[in-house]
């Protein structure tokens, strides 16, 4: 880390003055970003996070069907957000050729570490804030689409909806030996096609892509907690519910059956949406969402070499078979999950 602090130390006294530099390696996730907090004594600011950019930053780890962005979409889409006013980190300092970001410090506290031990009167304050922070979010874009972002130009198409099914398929059942016969086999791609089609079907609007409880940051202020959005740079064109599907149906927090009822009509009342389709759409989202789900940690154990998320694959076929549950087109997949003891 020696090489590291002597190489970013102009750029971080140059944004914070002069001062004794501390770096702090950050836990880190899934991606193969990698976060630092620099502390700088008696720098104004007095910290930042320094985000190493992984091998060939612009192509997506997951298939979109397009060619690979001219603009690092993490600076694209900030910029984007950050004129509509969400509350995305600022940017100090952007070095191409190391790969480094300079981000503003956003603390430590995640949305899950603040509302996971609490009890739903707690929770329900802070989902309806992260839910009136998401419809802000896409009422701008709305409001204000933008060719430049490169958000507007990829979305949620048949074909990479479909790919997250079958990337289910292949790492939650056929990596870990689960085997389909001939029928099943069929069956099951008869009704991932349905899925992905209906999905595609779905007037598109802004979606973060992984609005969930890991990526809300939670800073206290004088006039109460404000949230903050990070990992927005898969950001594309979606379904309403896709960001929803991934607040509350998040696969580190589970949420009481009635909370969650709650919440959804919450989203439905303030957005303006009409109740029994979103509901039947938000059932299917979350049932293609956590499909998808499942299969990538099974994916990120044994090609990333991280198992941290395993422990979090129930939870998220807990979901799967409740939303199924709502969809009774989807009764054979019921069937052979349950058949697979899957579900």
């Amino acid at each position: 880390m020696t090489d590291l602090i002597a190489k970013i130390a102009p750029a971080v006294r140059e944004i914070c003055g002069a001062g004794e530099l501390k770096l702090t390696t950050l836990p880190g996730g899934a991606s193969l970003r990698r976060y630092h907090r620099i502390d700088v004594a008696g720098g104004k600011p007095a910290s930042l996070v320094l985000m190493e950019l992984g091998e060939d930053p612009l192509r997506s780890e997951e298939a979109n069907g397009k060619e690979a962005p001219k603009e690092l979409p993490f600076l694209n889409v900030q910029r984007y957000l950050r004129s509509g006013k969400i509350s995305v980190p600022d940017i100090y300092r952007f070095d191409p050729t190391e790969g480094l970001i300079y981000l503003e410090d956003l603390g430590d506290i995640t949305f899950e570490s603040r509302v996971l031990a609490d009890d739903d009167a707690v929770r329900r304050t802070y989902y309806r804030s992260a839910i009136d922070e998401l419809i802000r979010m896409q009422e701008f874009a709305d409001s204000q689409p933008d060719p430049n972002c490169v958000a507007f130009s990829r979305g949620f198409d048949f074909t990479l909806l479909k790919w997250e099914l079958d990337h289910f398929r292949e790492y939650g059942l056929e990596a870990q030996g689960i085997a389909l016969s001939p029928a099943e086999a069929s069956e099951l791609e008869r009704q991932f096609k349905w899925i992905a089609e209906r999905l595609a079907a779905e007037p598109r609007g802004f979606v973060h892509r992984d609005y969930q409880s890991r990526n809300l940051m939670v800073q206290d202020r004088a006039i109460g907690p404000q949230l903050r959005v990070i990992d927005f740079q898969d950001a594309l064109l979606g379904s309403r519910a896709y960001d929803l599907v991934g607040l509350l149906r998040d696969s580190y927090i589970s949420l009481s059956p009635k909370l969650l009822d709650e919440l959804v009509d919450y989203f439905i009342d303030r957005a303006g949406v009409e109740a029994r389709h979103f509901r039947e759409l938000f059932a299917l989202q979350t049932v293609q969402r956590k499909l998808k789900d499942s299969g990538r940690f099974v994916f990120i154990d044994r090609v990333k070499k991280n198992p941290s998320f395993l422990v979090h694959i129930p939870n998220s076929l807990k979901y799967v078979a409740h939303a199924l549950e709502r969809v009774p087109n989807l009764a054979s997949i019921t069937e052979i999950l349950k058949h697979k003891s899957v579900i």
